[in-house]
């Protein structure tokens, strides 16, 4: 590119005439006359005599005017002013630069000025123009710059571009090769859901789990009431369904469970491997709910929220001691979270295949009628976890699920008969007089720090969809009234079996109560410990910390729970003086009737809860009346009492012992509890 500047003259509109830069004025008169009449006889000889004659009187109009100002020839002495200096530094100026403008084109070759012989039939005048050969009517300009500054004087110019020479390109050196390149790897492990991801993932949680069985196993006792019970019942349905041979009694009647399903499956597994085996099966059932649980926690949010709400749920004591209780709540816990697990797994599939969540659910109901509260928890689950791929077509999802729940039990209702254990032991349960003050404070005793951490982390969620861990992922974030409804579903659960059993006055089975709703609230929980510790794991120290929390306290309250009276002493005593045909007396009757099922029958054990009986005397009595008398009457041949579960029967029955000779006390056999020492007292009649 030239380096020209804006001549002065370039400011001065009187400078600028009808035929481009025009005549120079302001030198001397003698040299602009003689320069005029050089230009007019250059015109003159060009051979066109319409334009040489425009030239003439522009010329001559030009020289009039010029000896008007500054008089003719020598006859006026002019003085130069300040205005004709300024106009003649304009005058030079301008000759300069179409001198130069022609000197610095990059194509056009320069010429001296005057030169006689021209370049392609031109040259240079002394004024800067271009003269043009009449012989060769066109001029071509391969330059932009100079066809600008010479097209007003050449009426046959044209502009011819030229391209422009390569430039070279600079040679880069190629850069020196390291002796050792990095692999590249994953920048956080943690929030991609790669192989790598999966397989750290699935051994933590194989150690979570592993340390799960560890605390469950450690604890240990002989049969408590409960399984006694429900493994006694699952022998005699057994015979029933095989055999058809009578219960004893009517289980299904006050059973908060259907007597065919898990007590079966119990008894079956107590014929081969005894109380140890069926209590096994409940600690698989409980792995599996937490497998479960990590699996639909990773599916709804990421691999650590998966990670923490199973490492937080596997710790709560409500977990240990399902994990080695031979109760039917372990397997409850385990369909229920398996219908979660399918509920969230077919989110982006067809409507129908909700329905793979249906048997689950239902089953869960069958299996203990207190799942039956959380089934609306499922129901709304599917809506929302479908609603961000199917908008408002998700509320057909949950009708289907809810539809097909209902469909089932309709069918389990019809082919299993009248139920009086759903509403003797769940709907229209006998109120107690436990507080709601104390209710509460065992609830938050056993279940406060996820219910906290879940509540932290609905909040959390609710606020924002992801901690910006990854910020280059453009995945598809959730919309926030979704993520509120999702954590209000999830953790308000965790409220159901506090609220109902407050309502019932009573806190029987609290205990493992609230581990259901706590399954539900764990997703939230795992997600509020992710959030706890930070992006890129920036404060590990808070989530070890709840961790630890949480399972110091439920080692200490599983502990306590699982503390039951030790019956090995009474029931081998007992094995020497039952017989087939006796009538015996036992609080918590269950138990020895379950060790001693070979030596007795059902029927020949009374409990200590409630009894009519119609006196010797022929009156009729109930209630701990009824004990006071059978007792004094003689009526069983064997007594075995503690007095912790029922303290009423207790005292009625040492009322009639008093100065009874029909009975001698035979054995006593002490015992530790967390609630303090104890001991089973046998009397057996003489």
């Amino acid at each position: 590119m030239s380096d020209r500047r804006t001549p002065t003259w370039a400011d001065d509109s009187e400078l600028h005439d009808e035929y481009g830069y025009g005549q120079q004025q302001g030198q001397a008169q003698g040299h602009q006359q003689g320069q005029q009449q050089q230009g007019q006889q250059q015109y003159a000889d060009n051979g066109y005599p319409q334009q040489n004659q425009q030239y003439q009187q522009s010329g001559q109009q030009q020289q009039h005017q010029q000896q008007q100002q500054y008089g003719h020839g020598n006859q006026q002495q002019y003085a130069p002013t300040d205005e004709d200096q300024r106009r003649y530094a304009q005058q030079e100026s301008l000759r300069q630069y179409a001198q130069q403008a022609q000197t610095r084109s990059r194509v056009q070759p320069t010429y001296p000025p005057y030169q006689e012989q021209a370049h392609q039939g031109g040259y240079v005048t002394e004024t800067g123009s271009w003269r043009f050969d009449v012989h060769d009517r066109t001029t071509s300009y391969p330059d932009q710059q100079t066809y600008d500054t010479y097209a007003p004087y050449d009426p046959y110019a044209s502009y011819t571009a030229v391209e422009p020479e390569a430039v070279a390109e600079p040679v880069v050196p190629e850069p020196e090769k390291p002796g050792y390149t990095l692999p590249p790897v994953q920048e956080s492990a943690w929030a991609v859901d790669t192989r790598r991801s999966r397989l750290l993932g699935r051994g933590v949680l194989l150690c979570v789990m592993l340390v799960q069985a560890g605390l469950s196993l450690r604890l240990s006792g002989t049969a408590f009431q409960d399984e006694a019970l429900y493994i006694a019942s699952g022998h005699y349905e057994l015979a029933n369904l095989l055999h058809g041979t009578k219960l004893p009694v009517d289980f299904a009647a006050y059973f908060s469970g259907h007597p065919k399903l898990y007590p079966v499956i119990a008894a079956v597994v107590d014929s081969q491997f005894g109380l140890t085996g069926v209590r096994l099966l409940s600690l698989l059932f409980m792995l599996g709910a937490t497998g479960l649980l990590y699996s639909l926690t990773r599916r709804l949010f990421n691999l650590r929220a998966g990670l923490g709400a199973a490492a937080l749920f596997s710790v709560l004591q409500s977990t240990m001691v399902l994990g080695n209780f031979a109760t039917y709540d372990a397997a409850a816990v385990f369909l229920l979270a398996l219908s979660a697990w399918a509920v969230v797994r077919t989110d982006r599939m067809s409507a129908a295949a909700v329905l793979l969540a249906a048997p689950p659910a239902a089953l869960a109901f069958g299996v203990k009628y207190a799942s039956g509260m959380y089934l609306p928890t499922l129901v709304v689950l599917a809506v929302i976890t479908a609603h961000q791929h199917r908008g408002i077509r998700a509320l057909g999802r949950g009708v289907m699920l809810g539809a097909g729940i209902v469909a089932l039990l309709g069918i389990g209702y019809f082919f299993s008969g009248p139920l009086g254990g759903i509403s003797s032991t769940t709907t229209d349960r006998a109120k107690g007089t436990d507080t709601a003050a104390t209710m509460l404070a065992h609830s938050a005793e056993w279940g406060g720090l996820v219910f906290l951490a879940a509540l932290g982390g609905s909040i959390a969620y609710a606020l924002r969809a992801r901690m910006g861990e990854m910020p280059w992922l453009g995945a598809e974030t959730s919309g926030r009234w979704r993520r509120v409804a999702l954590g209000l579903v999830l953790t308000g659960t965790a409220l159901l079996a506090p609220a109902y059993q407050i309502h019932l006055q009573t806190e029987i089975s609290l205990y493992k109560h609230v581990g259901f709703g706590l399954l539900f609230a764990a997703p939230m929980a795992g997600l509020g410990m992710a959030r706890l510790v930070g992006p890129h794991f920036r404060h590990p120290q808070l989530g070890i910390l709840l961790y630890v929390l949480t399972l110091v306290f439920g080692m200490v309250q599983a502990q306590r729970a699982f503390s039951f009276p030790d019956s090995t002493q009474m029931t081998t005593y007992l094995s020497t003086v039952v017989d087939k045909k006796g009538t015996y007396l036992a609080e918590e009757q269950e138990v020895p009737a379950y060790y001693l099922r070979d030596k007795t029958n059902w029927t020949q054990w009374q409990n200590s809860y409630f009894m009519d009986y119609r006196g010797k005397d022929g009156k009729q009595y109930t209630g701990p009346d009824a004990f006071r008398q059978a007792v004094r009457d003689g009526k069983f041949d064997a007594i075995v009492m503690h007095g912790s579960v029922s303290p009423a029967t207790y005292e009625a029955v040492k009322e009639g012992l008093k100065n009874n000779s029909h009975y001698r006390l035979a054995a006593v056999f002490p015992f530790t509890t967390s609630s303090g020492e104890n001991a089973y007292r046998i009397w057996v009649k003489r």
